[in-house]
């Protein structure tokens, strides 16, 4: 007890109280993971990696953790909040953390926006635990910590990317050491994106092709990959964005699914990366959410997503559906089509081939590669049922990927926001939809609870 007396006396941010209260928890017993017994009492430290098998529970532990919270940072919560963020949703839910998303009103201490600082900051509090602990541990093979320190460097990397979209300049942190972490100051955007690269450098030196999973559900070099290409393309280098995506899309692990309603099964061949949902008789959590029963009293919808389809558009009538209440009808997302089933036919997608394919495409458009832009583009379009795009300049094909972006990817992961974004056009896009839309809402606030207790922290514009 005498460190958690050490930390309430410093009253250190929540980092100081992980080293305490984070307990392991592995609630997964399927073969997709390991049938190890997580050890319940342990902290994520060096005590917990005597050997391989600890160190593995301590890594499953936070995959774990990613979905068996009911609308988490990493369990929907992103995509939810982002999408009422920008023109994706319609909201009907009358907690004021949700309106104020909707009208892009947050407030410093929104109960969401905290959530989003701190469950990726808890994440990657204990991939560092690991890396250290794994690092210096003398009785686990290289091999296997090459694999269990390649995925923190992953987990770690994956989190800074999420929390430098929504928030802008970040503390980076890479030390367990809770009295470093509490006062972190902030960096700027690129130091958080030099670092990211990085770490994901560094992950892909470390993985193997081979997934240490049955299914996508632990990330192999390929994950690591795809989300080096994503970080490169928000970072103008379209030269390594378009490699990267290449190796991905090369590998022969992957592929389109022809029909678009296997894209998001437990056995897509277009998975990259999928999160395993632990949440008893839940699928995903995004598909219990946004199935609608009847009248909405979360999200549907809204016309500005319905709109952007072209007739046959297959992604349109198997992605979408709609109930008739009586008062009208109500649309939602269908990508994931189970609400509620014991029998797991759904793994949470978090990366996939498309998104690769439209990397590369945007890339090779800045890059004056017009045709073979448009050759990435088709294999989109046709997979969809739509005939090839055209286009005879660079501003024609962008236009054309940033189409396809909002049609392939809707609903997912925030995409839709961080384009609008990670492209200027946020403000022409929500100006004149959003009452009261003011070019600093591109940032969330800090939380204030982050302000009061780092005197390194200080807040964003317009807050």
């Amino acid at each position: 007890m005498k460190i958690l007396n050490i930390i309430y006396r410093r009253k250190a941010t929540f980092w100081a109280y992980f080293l305490v209260f984070l307990v392991l928890t592995l609630l997964i017993s399927c073969e997709d993971f390991v049938d190890i017994e997580v050890p319940k009492t342990e902290l994520v430290g060096s005590a917990v990696f005597n050997d391989a098998q600890t160190a593995e529970a301590a890594l499953i532990g936070i995959y774990s953790q990613m979905t068996e919270s009911y609308g988490g940072f990493a369990n929907s919560k992103t995509t939810l909040l982002a999408g009422l963020y920008a023109d994706e949703f319609e909201n009907y839910n009358t907690s004021t953390s949700q309106i104020e998303f909707f009208e892009n009103a947050l407030n410093p201490n929104n109960n969401d926006v905290l959530n989003l600082w701190r469950e990726p900051y808890a994440y990657i509090y204990q991939s560092n635990s690991i890396i250290e602990g794994v690092r210096d541990a003398q009785d686990i093979a290289q091999i296997n910590k090459n694999q269990l320190m390649g995925e923190a460097y992953f987990i770690r990397a994956f989190c800074h990317f999420y929390l430098v979209n929504y928030f802008g300049d970040i503390p980076y942190i890479t030390t367990k050491n809770y009295l470093e972490n509490a006062i972190a100051p902030r960096l700027p955007i690129p130091d958080i994106y030099n670092h990211i690269i990085d770490d994901l450098k560094m992950a892909i030196s470390l993985l193997n092709e081979s997934y240490p999973s049955n299914g996508h559900v632990r990330p192999n070099k390929y994950v690591a990959e795809a989300l080096l290409a994503r970080v490169f393309l928000y970072n103008k280098d379209w030269v390594n964005a378009e490699a990267m995506a290449t190796r991905v899309i090369e590998a022969s692990e992957y592929q389109l699914e022809p029909d678009v309603d296997r894209v998001f099964l437990t056995d897509s061949r277009e998975a990259i990366w999928q999160l395993y949902p632990v949440i008893n008789n839940l699928n995903t959590v995004e598909g219990f959410s946004f199935i609608l029963n009847g009248v909405p009293n979360n999200v549907a919808l809204r016309s500005e997503s319905l709109g952007v389809f072209e007739d046959g558009d297959v992604r349109r009538s198997s992605w979408i559906n709609s109930i008739n209440s009586g008062l009208g009808a109500y649309y939602y997302p269908f990508k994931y089509k189970v609400k509620s089933n014991s029998t797991r036919t759904e793994y949470y997608m978090v990366l996939r081939l498309a998104e690769q394919y439209l990397i590369r495409a945007e890339s090779r458009a800045h890059l004056d590669h017009v045709d073979g832009a448009l050759e990435d583009i088709n294999r989109i379009r046709n997979r969809a049922g739509l005939e090839n795009e055209s286009g005879a300049s660079t501003e024609m094909v962008l236009a054309a990927v940033f189409k396809e972006r909002q049609r392939e990817l809707f609903a997912e992961w925030g995409h839709r926001w961080f384009d609008l974004k990670r492209t200027n056009m946020a403000d022409e896009a929500l100006s004149l939809l959003k009452e009261g839309w003011q070019s600093s809402d591109t940032l969330f606030p800090i939380p204030q609870s982050e302000i009061q207790n780092n005197p390194n922290m200080n807040q964003n514009p317009g807050y």
